[in-house]
Parts: C-alpha cells; structure tokens; sequence
C-alpha cells in the first residue's frame, strides 16, 4: 500500500538563503511562478496522497495563508510557537497526525524531477516494512545541481544505506524525500533533535534503507544556487512542468 499521509519540513528559518527569506519562508520562494512548497504538494497529490502534515513556525502565517484553498491534498498545520523542533523533532510532535501506518516526510525546500516513472511511486514500492523503518531518496552526489558537499550516503548491494565518515566523500547525497515509519520515533526526545538521530538508529538495527532516484535533483541552499535553478529550466526544450 502506498502512503496516504505526508509531512512537510516547512518551520526552518532558511538562514542561508537571506535576504530572501527574511520576509518571505523559504519553502514560498518561487521557481518559474510557483512556489516550492506548492510543487511538492501537487506531487503528493499525483502520488495519491490524501492528507499533508505542514510544520509552521518562521513567518508560518504565509503558508496557512497560501494554502487556505488547498483541496488536494487535505492540509494539516503542526505549529512550533515556542522554538523551531529542528526535523526529527517536528516530525515527532507531528506523529498524532500522521497515524501509525509509514508516511513520506519531504523537505520544503527541495525540487525534483521525475525520471521513467514518479519517484514517489518508485519509493513506495520499494518500501518493506518487514526489514525497512526508513527509506531514503538518494542522489548521484556529482550530479546533484548546485551541491558542492561531500555526499552523505554509501548505498550497499542490497539496498542498506552506510554513513560516510568525515573523511570520505559519499557516492549520494539524500535527496530530502522519504519514507517513515512511526515505529522509529519510540523513545525519541523532546524538544528538537535532527532526522540524523533516527537514522543512525535505524542504521544500528540496520532498516535504513535508500533508493536511488532517476530523476534530476536541485539543491536549493542559497540565492545563488535558486538563481542556477531557475536558469537552468529556462534552457529546457520541453514546458516547465514537473513530471
């Protein structure tokens, strides 16, 4: 079965990518005339999901607003008033929402196109629950558009996902699109804490698995790297239409 719930990381202060997301949250800022977080949406929608779990906190009152006519999927808002809960901490103050069945959890700000087939469809067919708690999207690290870092995964013959050591410079890079399940977050702490946390503990019982995308992928970290973006689709032949 194919998940029908999604989390969205969208509470992040986007600092590297000021001035730009001083008055505007990062997951708002345009490519071609609609935003990032409004892509993501449509490609949850196509992928069948029926419900998005959105974390709020930096200038969140702009996406409720945005969104306040969204009908697919059904929005959700998770709110951090207090203090950012970094990504594993918005998700875990998110679990009520979500139910107890695996769900996909996307950063707000990522971008993506589809390769042969919705890499969505791709991950969650590839899903297992009998031997998976998680399973990452991973990119080709060279040619991750406007990624300069070293990677972050290797990926083992049968799927199982290795941490690269400092080091190193990793094959993959994860693509910020995933599947969860809730099962990993027992015992988890409060207040905020990284994503990096539970996959470090899904790599000890080894159920961090990764999958790896056959699309093209953009890394969006700073005004700079929008801007290569945004130049890049408008060298494309074909429409700008995510697929």
């Amino acid at each position: 079965m194919r998940p029908k719930r999604a989390m969205v990381l969208a509470a992040g202060y986007g600092l590297r990518m000021r001035p730009l997301t001083d008055k505007t949250p990062k997951p708002l800022l345009p490519v071609q005339g609609r935003s990032l977080l409004e892509r993501i949406l449509d490609r949850l929608a196509e992928a069948g999901v029926e419900e998005a779990v959105i974390n709020l906190h930096h200038l969140g009152e702009q996406i409720e607003q945005r969104l306040s006519d969204r009908k697919k999927p059904k929005i959700r808002f998770s709110w951090e008033r207090e203090e950012v809960l970094e990504t594993g901490g918005g998700v875990a103050k998110a679990l009520p929402l979500l139910g107890d069945e695996p769900f996909f959890v996307i950063n707000g700000d990522v971008l993506w196109l589809n390769g042969y087939q919705q890499a969505l469809h791709r991950l969650a067919d590839a899903w297992d629950a009998r031997q998976m708690d998680a399973l990452l999207l991973v990119h080709s690290t060279p040619y991750a558009v406007g990624y300069e870092g070293k990677g972050d995964f290797f990926l083992a013959a049968d799927g199982r996902l290795l941490r690269r050591s400092p080091e190193e410079v990793a094959p993959f890079v994860f693509a910020g699109i995933q599947i969860l399940h809730p099962r990993l977050f027992e015992g988890a702490p409060e207040g905020p804490f990284s994503l990096n946390r539970i996959y470090d503990r899904a790599a000890e019982s080894e159920t961090l698995f990764g999958l790896r995308h056959d699309g093209e992928w953009f890394h969006i970290g700073t005004p700079g790297s929008l801007k290569e973006t945004e130049e890049l689709f408008d060298s494309r032949d074909f429409p700008i239409v995510l697929r």
